[in-house]
């Protein structure tokens, strides 16, 4: 049965790796904006004059965004297939990205230019790189979701330094031009020659010439499924917890007595951690059942949160705890693409993992403020870490208590939806 597996996946790796050759750059593409903003943050306030809160304040917009039209959006994937958003997607978001260069004296000018990148920007999200890549995928479906993920990581590594070469070389305006044209011109030729939708498949015998949809849940039957719900509910502290832990890495390393140098070093080294979380858990969950794989990776954030309370901690122990950190919140996005798709089938996967985008959105929303409202009014970053340590058992414990996948490939009669 593994062999078997095993042979399929190298066949499906032979026919769609450019696929994920141009997921993962569509992904990237996608990061660039989040990942290159800080680099713009001094020219424009020695040009405007603005506060930083106030040029961070689109970052904001475009998080806020994704809350109400992640599902619509997921919806339009799975009626019109990925191509016919990727492609004009990827133009208009070329287009957005440029015209922040335009930006006049007015706040409100950045804030609404970072409007319309928030909108045309879901048409590039990891929605629609994570439904072509499930539709191509089966037996190798893990790994190739970990590679398309690491798009956003290549974005983290590159983004910054090349973002700085072309301001500090041609001006921060012209540098948005560059940007838009050098990162937005390959993704559109590879995703023009390579992207697919795998989202129907021909019907067999009299009904030749026809399609089907894929088999799976509807967006109705996903919203009352207890495993999807699980799933969404480990998302959501997930996130709130993953995305706490990075935005206030630096200080609570400095809190646990490490220099401001070689926090910034050990966030580093988190990052890279991150990449081969994704890749290690995506092979792994190829080859295991993923509640397994993706209950014991979560779970040991718990480990790692308890190695940086104090008492317990050691020069040894803390980066022990940000190598843990790094491999377990660089796989959640793995773990809930591969378990989704698993559980809710392809009928309606683009819906319902934007549901799951929605959760990743609140999370990114409510996970650091939560952590700066525990350390104002404490004064630390323990009861944070201690609040962490059950809540990421929880989180693990309703992966791992998931049931066997569904049998997408029977399907009941007179039903495309339900597993047999």
């Amino acid at each position: 049965m593994l062999m078997a597996r095993r042979a399929d996946a190298s066949s499906e790796w032979r026919q769609h790796w450019t696929l994920v050759l141009a997921a993962s750059v569509g992904f990237a593409f996608h990061s660039l904006a989040t990942y290159s903003t800080g680099l713009f943050i001094e020219p424009l306030h020695a040009e405007f004059g603005w506060s930083r809160a106030q040029i961070t304040g689109g970052l904001t917009i475009a998080a806020l965004s994704t809350i109400p039209l992640s599902i619509p959006v997921g919806a339009l994937i799975d009626r019109w297939g990925v191509r016919r958003l990727a492609l004009p997607g990827i133009v208009l978001t070329s287009v957005a990205i440029a015209a922040f260069g335009s930006t006049g004296s007015s706040i409100f000018h950045w804030l609404g230019l970072w409007g319309f990148y928030a909108l045309v920007g879901m048409m590039v999200k990891s929605t629609i790189w994570t439904v072509a890549v499930t539709s191509a995928f089966d037996s190798g479906r893990s790994l190739a979701l970990a590679l398309t993920l690491c798009g956003t990581a290549i974005a983290q590594m590159l983004a910054p330094p090349y973002a700085n070469f072309l301001i500090e070389s041609f001006g921060w305006r012209n540098a948005y031009w560059i940007l838009a044209l050098t990162w937005g011109g390959p993704a559109l030729v590879l995703c023009t020659l390579f992207l697919k939708d795998a989202r129907r498949r021909p019907v067999a015998g009299p009904a030749m010439g026809k399609v089907m949809p894929l088999p799976g849940l509807t967006l109705s039957q996903a919203l009352r499924d207890p495993a999807l719900l699980r799933i969404a509910a480990a998302t959501l502290i997930m996130m709130m917890l993953g995305i706490a832990i990075i935005v206030h890495f630096v200080p609570i390393l400095r809190e646990a007595g490490v220099s401001r140098s070689d926090a910034a070093n050990l966030a580093g080294l988190s990052g890279l951690a991150g990449i081969v979380g994704k890749l290690v858990t995506g092979w792994l969950m190829d080859r295991w059942h993923g509640r397994w794989i993706g209950g014991v990776t979560v779970s040991s954030c718990a480990i790692a949160f308890a190695l940086l309370l104090d008492g317990v901690r050691t020069p040894s122990l803390i980066i022990l705890s940000v190598l843990l950190i790094g491999y377990a919140v660089g796989a959640k996005l793995q773990v809930t693409s591969y378990l989704t798709s698993r559980y809710a089938g392809m009928r309606c996967f683009g819906a319902i993992f934007g549901g799951m985008a929605t959760m990743l959105a609140v999370g990114t929303g409510v996970g650091p403020v939560i952590a700066g409202v525990i350390y104002d009014s404490s004064g630390s970053y323990q009861p944070l870490l201690i609040a962490a340590i059950p809540a990421s058992l929880v989180c693990g414990l309703l992966i791992l208590s998931l049931g066997p996948y569904p049998d997408w490939t029977v399907v009941k009669a007179g039903s495309d939806a339900e597993p047999a």
